[in-house]
């Protein structure tokens, strides 16, 4: 896979991504948002696309961004290619990458009990989500 074909499919989650965030905004997150099918539908499809981001860009685009600057190594764990890509000021830190992770595992396991907790995730996801589309366009920048 190209760096093109990988940018074309970021593209068209980060495009998806953006428009469910939006509507997100003009929901009111409250125990009663669970009620309402569109506003799951919402939620639902934001919470696939920021799952799919991140690992679209922990498997194909970091190791091709590490690649092009003569970095990768296929032996390389994935905290290997975190540890370089904050050296190279690509992220932030690894720790803020790991954050985004644990964010996404908090939104993809379903606790229909605990509707506080899920607010409480999709807010964090909407504003981790900021900051991912700021990596992907540091790295777009910068390559």
């Amino acid at each position: 896979m190209t760096f093109s074909d990988i940018y074309k499919v970021l593209d068209l989650h980060f495009s998806r991504a953006d428009k469910a965030a939006d509507e997100i905004s003009r929901i009111q997150l409250d125990a009663h948002t669970f009620d309402d099918f569109e506003a799951v539908k919402t939620i639902d499809t934001f919470i696939y696309r920021f799952s799919k981001i991140q690992d679209y860009m922990g498997e194909k685009l970091f190791p091709v961004v590490l690649d092009m600057l003569g970095e990768y190594k296929s032996s390389l764990s994935f905290m290997d290619i975190l540890n370089k890509l904050e050296r190279l000021e690509f992220i932030q830190s690894v720790r803020q990458w790991i954050n985004f992770r644990e964010i996404r595992n908090t939104l993809t396991h379903e606790y229909p009990d605990n509707e506080k907790e899920i607010i409480e995730g999709i807010k964090l996801a909407v504003n981790a989500y900021s900051e991912i589309k700021n990596i992907y366009a540091t790295i777009n920048k910068r390559l």
